[in-house]
């Protein structure tokens, strides 16, 4: 049995089971109804890979690796099953950047197990996985330190921060070459893996929270290309195909988002978005305009009476945990006949998907979560338009001042409703930092308030017309 498992046409077999099962699992996580088949799919796939690598004849370090499961195990699964949903997004880029530091390490631990004398071929993606594995592992803590408000959310910039940037990649590059090239010397791929990291730190701390999606995405798939080239190092093809699958995916997704944001991905990691101080909280800004407040009993006039309801959530419906009670609300209006959309933009929400993950959980059915394409075309026939938490997806500045930083992005066009209603705490700016003209708009309507105890009044009250 022992000789049948450590079979290289056995393991081979396995791989391509494994990879079998990622690309099923990816293709399954594409729609919410499936989402969750699709990530045990995925998991399956991860164990076979496990298991093949594991009978590798080579492998003979068993208690090191015992020890790294359990570890692990012991680390993942709680954190996993406590997070709340409003952390998912910090989760996330911390696991992401877990992968990139490992993909780093076993690049250095190949080096020096070899002591640097490494065929080209394989050199090559060893110096490569360090350098983009070292860049993700930090740049993913730094994404971390902003989501979860450890660090400001706004750019963090240095006099001369892209020559800066520069000059550590060249450093790293340079390093990288040397190595290449027939030195040997240990001390060079340190200076790697070191002018790697600050590079990290370096580019991402200058990119303003409301990029955070983006860089999540980005970073993710910096993570699969490390893991890639270590596949190749070590002649792992489970490696290889689930870091191009990371890769890849995660390269698609950060274009469609930048674009869904009108913007370059040069310009995101250029970094500056969301450096604008917003305008002071209150009734009345500096220029004089006022914001009008309202009561859940009014809002359940409104949307009890409206024949078409479309709700935009936000990252303010996240923290609330208020999706269930959405939910709830927009059950009962479509009782009433009233027709009941969910606008979902590309980067609401702190991470891809966020909103489109909050709202599956609540069971709303998948077709009326409605894409930002599909559903701009239907606000100018929307009675009442409920934005929930989503400041900057709704800023109209993005179509009207060209001196915007979010100039040119595309957005939800709520402000053609006929009403708008919006669920804030305070007056406070969005992640982007910058004021909202839509709440100064005489036909909006600002329900101020927890965003899950205003949605259950104003439930009660649509319950009791």
């Amino acid at each position: 049995m022992k000789d049948f498992l450590q079979d290289p046409d056995f393991i081979s077999a396995a791989y391509i089971v494994a990879f079998s099962l990622f690309i099923i699992g990816l293709r399954r996580l594409t729609h919410p109804a499936t989402a969750r088949q699709g990530n045990k799919i995925a998991a399956a796939g991860m164990a076979v890979a496990v298991f093949a690598t594991l009978c590798d004849p080579i492998i003979d370090d068993w208690p090191l690796i015992i020890l790294g499961v359990v570890i692990g195990t012991a680390v993942g699964v709680p954190a996993a099953r406590n997070v709340k949903m409003t952390a998912m997004p910090q989760m996330v880029a911390l696991f992401n950047g877990v992968g990139g530091g490992a993909v780093a390490l076993v690049a250095w631990a190949e080096f020096r197990h070899a002591g640097g004398d490494i065929p080209l071929e394989e050199m090559i993606p060893i110096l490569f996985s360090a350098i983009i594995g070292s860049v993700s592992f930090w740049g993913s803590n730094i994404a971390f330190g902003k989501l979860q408000e450890i660090l400001p959310g706004r750019p963090i910039m240095l006099p001369g921060q892209t020559f800066i940037n520069a000059a550590l990649l060249l450093v790293a590059i340079g390093c990288a070459v040397a190595i290449a090239a027939g030195e040997e010397s240990e001390g060079l791929f340190i200076a790697i893996l070191i002018s790697a990291a600050i590079l990290g730190n370096m580019v991402v701390l200058p990119i303003g929270g409301a990029d955070m999606p983006v860089v999540i995405s980005l970073l993710n798939a910096f993570t699969g290309l490390s893991a890639a080239a270590a596949g190749m190092a070590l002649d792992n093809t489970a490696l290889i195909v689930g870091g191009m699958l990371v890769g890849a995916s995660g390269s698609i997704l950060t274009n469609l988002m930048a674009k869904a944001m009108n913007r370059s991905i040069g310009n995101i990691v250029m970094g500056g978005f969301g450096g604008t101080v917003a305008a002071p909280a209150g009734a009345a800004d500096e220029e004089g305009r006022t914001v009008t407040s309202t009561s859940a009993d009014d809002v359940a006039i409104q949307l009890s009476y409206a024949s078409q309801v479309v709700v935009v959530p936000g990252y303010g419906m996240a923290v609330a945990q208020a999706q269930h009670a959405v939910r709830e609300l927009s059950q009962e209006l479509e009782k009433r006949g009233v027709e009941v959309k969910f606008a979902i933009h590309p980067v609401a929400g702190r991470m891809p998907g966020h909103m489109n993950v909050l709202l599956a959980e609540a069971d709303v059915p998948y077709e009326q979560l409605k894409e930002m394409d599909e559903i701009n075309s239907e606000f100018s026939r929307t009675d009442v338009s409920l934005v929930i938490g989503a400041n900057d997806v709704t800023n109209p500045a993005a179509r009207t001042q060209a001196d915007s930083p979010i100039y040119g992005m595309p957005i939800l066009n709520v402000d053609e409703s006929g009403a708008v209603i919006v669920l804030k705490r305070s007056m406070a700016s969005g992640f982007a930092g910058i004021d909202n003209p839509l709440f100064y708009d005489p036909k909006t309507s600002m329900l101020f308030g927890d965003a899950k105890e205003s949605i259950t009044q104003v439930l009660g009250a649509v319950q009791e017309l």
